[in-house]
């Protein structure tokens, strides 16, 4: 972590908050159900349709399958994120994906594993590895809050030029990340 302590932006960061942890989820699938229902919503409206979907629903790929879509527009969730969900559901069941056969794949095959799900993009992706699988070196430019804070701190407003200033942070890009985040609180 070197890389980032040395940084003249990221620095101050690292010494005001600490070393901040990446830590793997136990339940991929109900972490991708969360990242879904998050996608485009404010944090207040996805955490009230969250709660709601877990109280009333087990969070698995059979349960959220079999679900009645009434039951599942009732939650507040549209008919879109819906598909989107049994997409993900489908794909964990038939593809058997865990975090057993994820840790069996190189970042470039988790992305495009996760992108065959219908509603889910590489920025999803990203996140994903970053906040389920705890892979270190996931640079999520495609994050609004990413580029924001690039912008704030480096003045870097081009994903070209982040990514290329990203690699600075190797292997560590991921907590670089976390650290970003942080920036704009």
């Amino acid at each position: 972590m070197k890389q980032l302590r040395e940084d003249e932006k990221l620095g101050p960061l690292v010494e005001k908050h600490g070393d901040l942890e990446l830590e793997a989820s136990e339940n991929p699938f109900e972490r991708m159900v969360i990242s879904i229902v998050n996608q485009q919503l404010s944090t207040q409206s996805a955490e009230a349709i969250r709660k709601r979907l877990f109280e009333k629903f087990e969070i698995t790929p059979d349960s959220l399958l079999d679900a009645d879509d009434e039951n599942l527009a009732d939650v507040g969730l549209s008919r879109q994120k819906i598909d989107y969900i049994r997409s993900a559901a489908q794909h964990f069941q038939e593809d058997n994906l865990s975090l057993e056969k994820f840790s069996e794949m190189s970042d470039e095959e988790v992305i495009e594993e996760l992108t065959d799900i219908h509603g889910v993009g590489v920025w999803t992706a990203k996140m994903f590895m970053i906040s389920v699988l705890a892979r270190e070196d996931v640079f999520p430019v495609e994050d609004l809050g990413i580029r924001k804070a690039m912008e704030k701190l480096y003045g870097i407003e081009d994903r070209e030029s982040m990514n290329e200033k990203s690699l600075d942070w190797k292997p560590f890009r991921s907590k670089a990340s976390l650290y970003l985040w942080k920036a704009l609180d």
